[in-house]
């Protein structure tokens, strides 16, 4: 009889570990569904809906493109996101060639210089614009063009953001290439335009196009360049902060939100066809390409990196330099006035100090979130279906505009049927938002290091009755902790500097830092705005200093077996 018991204990204790996946796997689901598409719903029904919340189609969209002051805020933001994306990808094109493919001395140098705006808030280039080219800027004759408020500085703010994201793109991109056909092309004596044209352009082909993609949505859906530089110059993200803010018109807010998620959901669904129809670049008999020395192409390159990485850091040391100026320009004596927040609008040190907590907890329980749900939607088998609804799910808050998020979550976090309204104006709310809004590109580091690891551990513990969540805590975390520990970094930095996702979500107890800089730039306390996006920064380079020590501390005695 003790073998039968036994055998029906354990059956019981499988279907009971099944059932358990199961339940995971729809949470995830669930909480995909609750913090993200339930709340565009809520707006999209909203965008045809009176004031009154009486149904009446189209209206809204019609009185909108019957507006030219509204409508011609689409033509200003396919123009600006036009030539941002096409400054960006020709220099960063230029740079990560010159990172991969010459023999340019200095290249660890240049390339921690040119991650350096990762870690500043979209603001931060807008305000330092202003010191540098604005009425009273110091390199106002500079200029080629009557004034940097408008267009003109919208792109360059925007080139100086998002500049790093597109470079760390076209590496990978310039990484993957077979030496074999180099060496051929040079044995045939082809000539190096027709090299570049028909063996280092196909191979990185879809890098390119990606980063295009890539660069695009993130400019023709940023709020804050365009907030402080923009001037009479509206774009659509900014319209929807008029139209709520400004007007208390959440209907014509969302009319015009549903308007900017058409180019950006567009432009995501165009790059995943790409990226779905991308083949292997390198075969199982690839040889890793050595760049060669050239001195006149090398110092080309160097002069060229050279002169981008001036206008970083140009950019950034204005910045920090005005923030302490006492009174630009009539008094350049240097004091520390700018950092006292508390004499300021925008909430004082506190809203520094709530982007921390703010931060921490995205980071602590975002990271806990997105590793569980990429685990049971990469290791876990039952369900199929289900498992392709989260991951369809978990690509999504790529596509959304983080002020389309924010006004979503107003209309559906504080709805009074809505039992989840008790989060709205809490410091959970900011937290959720924000996880959702960076969920992406977690999810996918997630799913990519959980894919390099065997499946055989889970079939192995399956075999031995070993409960997938001992697995899980005891094999695949500590394999995969390099990972989550970029994820957590990834997330506490997008927290500290983002604007966008929390403009509308906080209450005068959860001002943030972020929303604190366009206040007091709104309030004409620029300097102090520069101030609190300096010390953002500063933060954001601390914790990812901090990341990196711990890291490689951690890693020295978990990671030991990867150096047997």
């Amino acid at each position: 009889m003790m073998p039968a018991t036994l055998s029906i204990a354990c059956k019981r204790g499988l279907d009971t570990e099944a059932w358990l996946q199961r339940l995971v796997l729809a949470a995830g689901v669930l909480f995909l569904v609750l913090t993200l598409l339930a709340p565009l719903l809520t707006m999209l029904v909203k965008s045809v809906q009176n004031r009154d919340g009486v149904f009446i189609g189209l209206s809204n969209f019609i009185d909108y493109f019957g507006n030219p002051a509204l409508t011609d805020s689409i033509l200003n933001s396919l123009t600006v996101a036009f030539w941002t994306t096409t400054i960006v990808i020709s220099i960063a094109f230029v740079f990560a060639y010159a990172l991969t493919r010459s023999g340019m001395a200095g290249k660890k140098g240049f390339r921690l210089l040119s991650m350096l705006p990762l870690f500043a808030p979209s603001l931060l280039p807008a305000l330092s614009m202003i010191y540098l080219f604005g009425n009273q800027g110091i390199l106002k004759d500079w200029l080629p063009f009557e004034s940097i408020y408008g267009s003109a500085g919208i792109v360059m703010g925007l080139s100086f953001w998002a500049f790093p994201h597109a470079l760390m793109i076209l590496i990978t991109a310039f990484s993957n290439s077979d030496a074999r056909l180099y060496e051929a092309a040079k044995s045939m004596k082809t000539p190096p335009w027709r090299v570049f044209l028909t063996v280092t352009l196909p191979s990185v082909r879809y890098g390119l196009i990606n980063t295009i993609f890539v660069i695009f949505t993130l400019t023709i859906t940023d709020f804050g360049v365009a907030k402080v530089i923009g001037g009479q110059y509206n774009v659509l993200a900014t319209d929807i902060y008029k139209q709520v803010v400004g007007q208390q018109n959440f209907q014509m807010g969302a009319v015009v939100s549903v308007v900017l998620l058409l180019p950006a959901l567009v432009s995501f669904i165009v790059e995943r066809r790409v990226q779905r129809h991308q083949s292997a670049q390198l075969s199982a008999r690839a040889v890793p390409l050595q760049p060669q020395k050239a001195p006149l192409r090398d110092a080309l390159l160097t002069g060229f990196c050279t002169l981008v990485c001036g206008f970083l850091l140009l950019v950034i040391g204005m910045a920090i330099y005005a923030s302490f100026i006492t009174f630009w320009p009539y008094n350049m004596a240097l004091s520390l006035n700018n950092y006292r927040f508390d004499m300021m609008d925008g909430g004082g040190w506190a809203s520094y100090f709530n982007s921390l907590q703010m931060s921490a907890w995205t980071a602590l329980i975002g990271t806990a979130v997105v590793f569980l749900i990429a685990y049971m939607n990469e290791k876990i088998k039952p369900m199929p279906m289900v498992r392709r609804v989260l991951q369809l799910l978990a690509m999504l808050p790529m596509a959304v505009p983080g002020i389309v998020l924010g006004l979503a979550y107003i209309f559906f976090f504080n709805h009074p049927q809505n039992p989840l309204n008790l989060m709205y104006g809490t410091m959970a709310i900011l937290v959720l938002n924000t996880l959702v809004h960076f969920y992406t590109v977690c999810h996918l580091t997630a799913v990519t290091s959980l894919k390099q690891i065997d499946g055989e551990f889970e079939a192995v513990s399956a075999s031995l009755k070993v409960p997938f969540y001992t697995t899980l805590r005891r094999v695949t975390l500590p394999l995969a902790l390099p990972a989550v520990l970029d994820i957590s970094v990834y997330l506490f930095v997008n927290a500290m500097t983002t604007v966008s996702a929390v403009v509308f979500l906080y209450s005068a107890d959860t001002t943030l830092a972020s929303v604190a800089v366009m206040h007091m730039d709104e309030a004409g306390d620029i300097a102090p705005a520069a101030a609190m996006a300096v010390l953002l920064m500063v933060t954001s380079m601390v914790a990812k200093l901090l990341h990196w020590l711990v890291s490689h501390k951690i890693l020295l005695h978990t990671q030991r077996w990867r150096k047997l």
